[in-house]
C-alpha cells in the first residue's frame, strides 16, 4: 500500500468510528451523523497529512469533535 492508500484507509475508518459514535451517542440517523462530521473543523484537519491526525486513535478525535460540536 502506497502512503496515500493508507491515510485514505485511516480516515476512512476514523470517519466510519465517529459516525457510529454519533449515531450511539445522539440517537442521529446516518446521514445526520455523517453530516456533522464532514462539516467538522475535525474532518478538515484530518484530511492535512502535516497535522497526522489520522494516527490518533478514534476515540481521542471524537472527543475533539464533541468539543467542537454542541448536539441537543
Amino acid at each position: 500500500m502506497s502512503d496515500k492508500q493508507i491515510q485514505e484507509y485511516l480516515l476512512n475508518r476514523i470517519i466510519d468510528q465517529l459516525t457510529g459514535f454519533l449515531i450511539e451517542d445522539h440517537n442521529l440517523e446516518l446521514e445526520e451523523a455523517l453530516n456533522v462530521v464532514y462539516n467538522s473543523k475535525v474532518y478538515l484537519l484530518l484530511q492535512i497529512k502535516d497535522a497526522d491526525l489520522v494516527s490518533q486513535s478514534p476515540a481521542y478525535i471524537y472527543e475533539l469533535l464533541k468539543k467542537e460540536i454542541v448536539l441537543n
